[in-house]
């Protein structure tokens, strides 16, 4: 029993040390006096007075956020919906064909999805005139249709946990069936709506592949911009700009899962 017990603390310590000591490293050598980041010099904040200089890597982040919060927003309001039909209204006829289209970007390969919205924005230039060219839009056009899977999967699967009686009481008492979606139904899964849009917007601003396809001169997202200069080795700005991602990505997931259990308590 006790060699289990050993073996069990034992991979769990060495899995956490995999996935987080090199964000660690990451985090203090953002703060390395030296440009090396084979070695300590010393405590410095000169990298991030560089990085708030540094008008390309700035310009490519805020592009990236704007991206990342519409396409997260848009993605949640349809994946929200997608997962909620998926749930309680099938099946009806088509109900395959629509699973299936759903799912889709869950197992294609990203380099198929970038190259699947790309021809059909060229197609609708070529009927439509619009866009005139690739750029937010287009990319966002992209990230949606990348996100919106994802955030059926996680609303569906909070949906199934459901008591349907109180939706059907609602009903009979005359509640139409939008006035019980937003009023009893969408504060219940609320706290897997506000998961999913976290990981719609982390998706999204991560994003290499899609970007690459459909962006356009003068909108290179931050991954595109950080993938061109570490090719010939990591800079310290990018260490410094990472760390404010880690740490503010970080404060929205815990901000949100305080949220979630505030809220699962109050239902409880």
């Amino acid at each position: 029993m006790f060699p289990y017990r050993l073996f069990k603390w034992l991979a769990l310590g060495v899995g956490f040390a995999f996935l987080y000591i090199p964000i660690i490293s990451l985090i203090a050598y953002s703060f390395n006096d030296s440009a090396l980041t084979s070695s300590w010099v010393g405590f410095s904040l000169r990298w991030y007075k560089d990085l708030f200089q540094d008008e390309a890597l700035l310009r490519a982040a805020w592009l990236s956020i704007k991206i990342a919060v519409l396409s997260a927003t848009m993605a949640t309001l349809i994946g929200t919906w997608a997962g909620y039909v998926l749930v309680r209204k099938g099946p009806f006829k088509g109900f395959a064909l629509f699973i299936g289209m759903l799912n889709l970007p869950l197992v294609i390969p990203d380099v198929i999805l970038g190259i699947s919205v790309l021809l059909m924005v060229i197609e609708l230039r070529t009927i439509t005139g619009f866009p005139e060219a690739n750029g937010v839009f287009t990319i966002w056009l992209g990230h949606v249709t990348l996100c919106i899977a994802y955030v059926a999967v996680v609303v569906s699967t909070r949906v199934r946990e459901l008591d349907t009686s109180i939706e059907y009481a609602a009903l009979d008492l005359g509640a139409t069936p939008l006035k019980v979606f937003f009023s009893i139904t969408l504060p219940m899964i609320a706290p897997a709506v506000v998961s999913a849009w976290l990981l719609a917007f982390t998706l999204s601003l991560d994003d290499v592949v899609i970007a690459s396809f459909l962006n356009g001169p003068g909108y290179t997202t931050l991954p595109i911009e950080i993938f061109s200069r570490v090719r010939l080795g990591v800079k310290p700005e990018v260490n410094a700009l990472a760390t404010i991602l880690v740490v503010g990505i970080g404060a929205l997931v815990i901000i949100a899962n305080r949220i979630q259990v505030k809220k699962s308590r109050i239902t409880e």
